[in-house]
């Protein structure tokens, strides 16, 4: 069973011990580097350690951008010894359902990054619903969902 469980000073340091594999570090950042950016933008964001029964084998972010406005899923990643075990796509379900609580403020969009290489994380959010907008940033694509 997977499930979304809130960093804090009981477990961030699960998060700083997952590992990506080889050659994935082009493609996410590391959970250290994110919760860094979690404190920093502490007011309108969520990081959480994915966990398969009580177990943290991966970790996300959900962040409000008032900009836009829209959700950002950031950093999402699995560790390297759990890979292929269809986490993530159930860790993203996870994410997704959290975001139709407008945890934040009342928006449909949700948008999330992926590096043009990763053609299986590409595929894996488009295959839940995300489509490429044509936005690009450098290496990285732009896709959006609605919800």
């Amino acid at each position: 069973m997977i499930s979304l469980k809130v960093i804090n000073e009981e477990n961030f340091v699960d998060a700083f011990n997952l590992k990506l594999a080889k050659g994935q570090e082009e493609y996410v950042s590391h959970p250290i580097r994110s919760l860094a950016q979690a404190y920093v933008y502490r007011n309108q964001c969520q990081p959480f350690g994915i966990y398969a029964d009580e177990k943290m084998i991966g970790y996300v972010m959900v962040i409000y951008d008032f900009d836009i406005p829209e959700y950002d899923i950031w950093h999402m990643m699995i560790d390297e010894s759990q890979q292929g075990n269809g986490y993530g796509r159930a860790a993203l379900n996870q994410v997704i359902a959290y975001i139709k609580t407008k945890p934040f403020a009342d928006t449909c969009r949700i948008a999330l990054t992926c590096n043009k290489k990763n053609h299986i994380a590409k595929a894996l959010y488009e295959s839940i619903g995300f489509s490429a907008t044509g936005v690009e940033d450098e290496d990285e694509i732009e896709l959006v969902m609605n919800v």
